[in-house]
């Protein structure tokens, strides 16, 4: 089913396509890609909105596809052979997020084609923007499987070397509580990246083991004593580099650990944000509101400023070479 959601302040109108398969429906703007609802057996698991001037007025990133580059890069500087490019600086004047404050999240994407359990979109991202080089072309697929999973297959190509990494930026809530804090939670991942005060990596691969950061056997969400001033916003590290077929990256359960959800994913990297700085003073789905906590990421993708760090995962995406990302939600 598709119906018109609603205008841009240029004129642009933006559509809704509703999928359904099974025991999984979802709802998929063409602004931003945004996955606005996501409901299994009826119940929403995504936080979104219900009108498109809510997405405007509280750009947090919600269900949307993030990019040309996921994450931070540092000081919104990078050099490619020998070339220094500087991004536009939207994360507090200081660094890169996201991909910059007209990434790809607040643009309407081209609906290529859809039917009722998938929607094709395409994105072409010109040379300059938001400071990259080359002209990127990306390809976005999200489709709903018999097997109860929302599958998310993104590639992207360029006539310039460029950084690409491309993730899903949902906020999941498995049960519609007011915070996930009492989620479990279970990462496949040995080793993480610290971050300074900006939230930088820096350049440290260190060991989950004996930290707060330890999710490897399922642990809930909420501090333990001692670790109140912990911040989950973090980089899990699954593997070196990209992965050819989808490996297990995470699981998480709702407090009474009736529904599961599986991430499985090409990607070596899963960052990990529990929404700790979420405020939304607007109605969300079913009326709800949004404060700290309301949600969980947990965001495929290359490691952040990998563009600037040597040993991190490659995001150089060079001409005549395919980006490629697959990751799928599997839910039990």
């Amino acid at each position: 089913m598709i119906r018109d959601f609603g205008v841009l302040p240029d004129g642009t109108k933006v559509q809704e396509v509703t999928l359904k398969k099974g025991a999984l429906e979802a709802s998929v703007l063409t602004f931003g890609a945004i996955i606005r609802d996501l409901k299994v057996d009826g119940q929403s698991v995504v936080l979104g909105f219900e009108d498109l001037q809510s997405y405007l007025d509280h750009p947090n990133y919600f269900g949307a596809i993030v990019g040309r580059c996921a994450n931070r890069i540092a000081a919104g500087s990078m050099t490619i052979d020998g070339t220094r490019y500087q991004l536009d600086r939207n994360d507090g004047g200081l660094n890169h997020l996201h991909g910059g404050s007209d990434g790809f999240f607040n643009r309407v994407w081209q609906l290529e084609q859809h039917d009722k359990a998938s929607i094709l979109l395409k994105l072409v991202s010109e040379d300059g923007d938001m400071g990259y080089p080359g002209r990127v072309e990306a390809l976005l697929r999200y489709t709903l499987t018999g097997t109860g999973a929302l599958r998310v297959k993104i590639t992207a190509v360029t006539d310039r070397t460029t950084p690409v990494n491309l993730t899903q930026h949902s906020y999941f809530n498995l049960d519609g509580s007011s915070t996930i804090l009492d989620h479990t939670l279970e990462i496949a991942a040995e080793t993480y990246l610290p971050v300074d005060d900006q939230l930088i990596p820096t350049g440290e691969i260190r060991k989950v083991e004996w930290t707060p950061y330890d999710f490897q056997g399922g642990r809930k969400i909420r501090r333990k004593p001692g670790e109140e001033d912990v911040i989950f916003d973090h980089n899990f590290c699954l593997s070196a580099q990209a992965q050819e077929t989808v490996q297990f990256a995470a699981a998480l359960e709702d407090g009474a650990g009736e529904r599961r959800m599986e991430v499985w994913t090409t990607e070596p990297g899963v960052q990990f944000y529990d929404a700790g700085m979420l405020d939304v003073p607007a109605p969300g789905l079913g009326g709800k509101p949004y404060g700290r906590h309301a949600g969980l990421c947990l965001e495929a993708q290359r490691w952040p400023d990998s563009v600037n760090r040597e040993g991190f995962t490659s995001v150089l995406l060079r001409p005549l070479e395919t980006y490629s990302h697959v990751t799928e939600y599997r839910f039990s």
